[in-house]
């Protein structure tokens, strides 16, 4: 084999066996820090995929409408909640103020809602269309004889009257509680327990 001109092997092969030591010397240093690097990555990812916890004492959507202040997509929703749609693949968000989507287009018609805010949420995966209205407070009869006819499954208490129905992969679920209509719509993605938890979130 050829030999390179101006290379003196008595010099490369010791030379390359002491980089291979300080290599080696400094990969050994550094293991005792690979636990501390990986806590360190992961406590980072935890931060910035986990919300902020709410400020203490926070009105609720529903405390803020009866005070009359101004509602948000992002008032809304729980951090929880608003973190999973966010980062649902194809994400997208329209804020209106279009009347309650369902099928129960008498309803809207009988009680003429004051619309608060819509949430016209769309994926990659389905939609979601959230609006809270402001409805007559003798709304709850009318509304449970509407839904009833319409096939859906309503319980009351002294606090709500709660309606849902299923058909063909979309979820439909109201709230009505107070003078306040929370109306949602699923199709086909159902995010885990979303009218329930946004229930908690907008009535406290």
């Amino acid at each position: 084999m050829a030999r390179i001109g101006g290379r003196n092997s008595w010099i490369a092969v010791p030379a390359g066996v002491i980089c291979a030591v300080v290599v080696g010397a400094l990969v050994w240093l550094s293991l005792p820090m690979v636990p501390v690097t990986m806590a360190w990555i992961g406590e980072t990812l935890r931060r910035a995929t986990t919300p902020e916890p709410a400020p203490t004492g926070e009105p609720s959507p529903a405390m803020q409408a009866a005070e009359g202040g101004p509602i948000d997509c992002r008032t809304l929703y729980p951090d929880d909640l608003w973190n999973e749609l966010t980062w649902q693949g194809g994400s997208l968000l329209g804020q209106t103020a279009a009347p309650p989507a369902t099928q129960a287009a008498s309803l809207v018609e009988a009680v003429a809602p004051e619309v608060l805010v819509t949430c016209d949420w769309s994926f990659a995966s389905g939609g979601v269309v959230t609006t809270l209205s402001r409805v007559p407070a003798d709304a709850r009869p009318i509304a449970e004889a509407a839904f009833a006819g319409q096939g859906f499954s309503c319980t009351t208490s002294d606090a709500a009257l709660v309606c849902v129905r299923t058909s063909g992969g979309v979820l439909e679920e109201h709230t009505l509680r107070d003078d306040l209509w929370l109306a949602s719509i699923e199709s086909p993605w159902h995010p885990e327990e979303y009218g329930a938890r946004l229930e908690r979130h907008v009535f406290g």
